[in-house]
């Protein structure tokens, strides 16, 4: 192949994907095993796993489920361990599991800004380490890719800690870029718009704040998860090799218009 012929192959490569039983997770790992990778489809839920796992399997692919509750860390930690063992490090780590509170301050609940910060920002960035360490200790190249959100540029009343916990995630991507690009592990992010995922059916189906979305959007109408699939095989691709430290938006121009 010409050197100068774009590559996006992902045979060989193993990729582990958090919350990817359904949502933006699962199409991006449809892609990824499309794509070639031994996919490991992430959940709480068992049945949620299993169904993702067998979708996948049933259009001739490879996955496997990996059931885990990603904010019991020890149990995490445990299990990563094991999956190294057993299929090998996985080259590809896929950070998409993400909480919403929509709720201003002063509606938050300490308990409740505690919660979020943990299950979008804290644990995000522990996971990442160990996928890093992992990668590194095998001496072996990586990818870690992390969703933030449009959210993690702007921010809106009435919404308020979510902003607060991709800003974090954007700058972790940046943060682990710096420390990890000399083994030869990148680190980016992709920031999505409105997607028509199962979480934002409510705002999608709202009288008043769902036309309000599509108003805002030049390209008039909510994205399908699919199409978050040519940047994510992308950035864990060898067609991304130089790319560190990135965040891609993908919104349909959302967050650049006023």
């Amino acid at each position: 192949m010409s050197s100068f012929a774009p590559n996006f192959s992902l045979a060989g490569q193993i990729a582990l994907i958090t919350g990817s039983s359904q949502g933006l997770g699962f199409a991006i790992a449809q892609a990824y095993a499309a794509s070639g990778a031994t996919v490991f489809i992430n959940g709480r839920s068992a049945d949620a796993v299993a169904t993702a796992v067998q979708s996948i399997r049933q259009a001739g692919h490879a996955a496997y489920p990996f059931v885990q509750d990603i904010n019991d860390l020890d149990s995490y930690t445990h299990n990563h361990n094991i999956l190294c063992k057993v299929y090998g490090v996985p080259s590809i780590h896929v950070n998409c599991v993400g909480q919403r509170l929509r709720k201003s301050f002063a509606e938050c609940t300490p308990t409740e800004i505690t919660q979020h910060i943990q299950t979008n920002l804290t644990t995000t960035v522990q996971l990442s380490r160990l996928a890093a360490m992992a990668m590194r200790q095998s001496q072996q190249s990586g990818r870690i890719i992390s969703l933030s959100s449009i959210a993690g540029r702007i921010a809106r009343p009435g919404d308020s800690i979510y902003p607060i916990a991709k800003q974090g995630i954007e700058g972790m991507v940046r943060a682990l870029a710096v420390e990890f690009g000399s083994d030869g592990i990148t680190s980016n992010g992709i920031a999505p718009g409105t997607f028509a995922t199962e979480t934002n059916q409510a705002l999608a189906a709202d009288p008043i704040k769902g036309p309000q979305v599509l108003g805002r959007n030049p390209i008039q109408r909510w994205a399908q998860p699919h199409e978050i699939a040519g940047a994510a095989v992308f950035l864990a691709s060898p067609s991304a090799s130089y790319v560190n430290g990135h965040v891609m938006v993908i919104d349909g121009g959302f967050s650049i218009t006023f």
